[in-house]
């Protein structure tokens, strides 16, 4: 696996931001509620003071729709880990974890067993801001990862994890980041940990017309795409974490096809709008709608 994988917090910090902004919504007005995101983010005590409207107003200013397309991916695998953890699943693998919270925030069953990757300096970063009274802290095992000179597959089975028990992996915002060399070497490693047991795996990606055609990655009418696709690439890369790799929906069927896994859920924003914003009376116009990322879960083949 490619040491490149994990190696910065920039975009963590930046997700969780996020986060944070939409906690501050009136709770029958917001998508997600993490009451964590505060102590991973630079200034959020000014975030905080300045409020959750204005927030999101000034993020649309560089961006806009960025914060609903991230907080709809948080909702999301929300869902879908609630969901499966309270069927079938018994252990659950989040990898480049970053300043996930999930373990923590979401009403998950005792029983299901919680592994975070990522690589030491950044996990060092999480565990030292994490509170004390941290909820099912004691439930999760972090793994950290040198990507020079071990294996996932090894550093789990070393770690307790089962290959015998249902799994849920996440892979949230990562794929672009990586090349898609190190993208099918970790989905290589999931395979072969996966061969004797029944899971499931959520991955997003950036859509490969981006570079071709950015208007087809966003709503109908939405401001100069190309703006915000570069703005969107410039900051990524300054902060260390230029993105470098794009898919087709093919290209991603494939490659999770290869690898074991059937794909049976494909979406972005556009198809989560009146899901999640519709029904709290925040409906996110057309113009404003941002795709450019999809959601995608796949599950074994049996």
């Amino acid at each position: 696996m490619s040491n490149s994988i994990f190696r910065k917090d920039g975009t963590a910090q930046g997700v969780a931001k996020q986060r944070l902004i939409e906690s501050l919504a009136k709770p029958d007005n917001r998508i997600i509620y993490d009451p964590y995101a505060k102590h991973f983010v630079l200034g959020a005590s000014i975030i905080k003071l300045l409020g959750h409207k204005f927030s999101v107003w000034l993020g649309d200013k560089f961006v806009t729709g960025m914060h609903e397309h991230l907080i709809s991916r948080t909702r999301f695998i929300d869902d879908l880990i609630e969901k499966v953890a309270s069927i079938d699943i018994e252990q659950y693998v989040i990898l480049g974890a970053g300043y996930d919270s999930r373990a923590h925030r979401l009403k998950l069953p005792s029983k299901l067993k919680i592994f975070e990757v990522d690589q030491p300096e950044v996990q060092k970063r999480k565990l030292s801001r994490l509170p004390d009274k941290t909820t099912n802290k004691e439930n999760v095992t972090y793994i950290s990862i040198d990507f020079n000179n071990q294996s996932l597959k090894e550093q789990l089975l070393n770690a307790g994890f089962n290959q015998s028990k249902s799994t849920i992996y996440t892979l949230e915002g990562v794929s672009q980041y990586i090349t898609k060399e190190a993208f099918n070497s970790t989905l290589k490693e999931l395979a072969v940990l996966n061969q004797n047991s029944n899971s499931k795996i959520f991955i997003s990606y950036v859509n490969k017309l981006l570079k071709d055609d950015p208007k087809a990655c966003f709503g109908s009418g939405y401001p100069n795409p190309e703006k915000a696709v570069n703005f969107i690439k410039n900051t990524s890369a300054k902060v260390g974490e230029p993105w470098i790799s794009f898919y087709s929906a093919k290209e991603i069927e494939d490659l999770l096809s290869q690898n074991n896994f059937t794909v049976i859920e494909n979406k972005t924003l556009a198809d989560l709008n009146s899901k999640y914003f519709t029904p709290v009376g925040r409906t996110i116009p057309e113009n404003h709608v941002f795709k450019l990322e999809h959601f995608v879960i796949a599950e074994s083949k049996t």
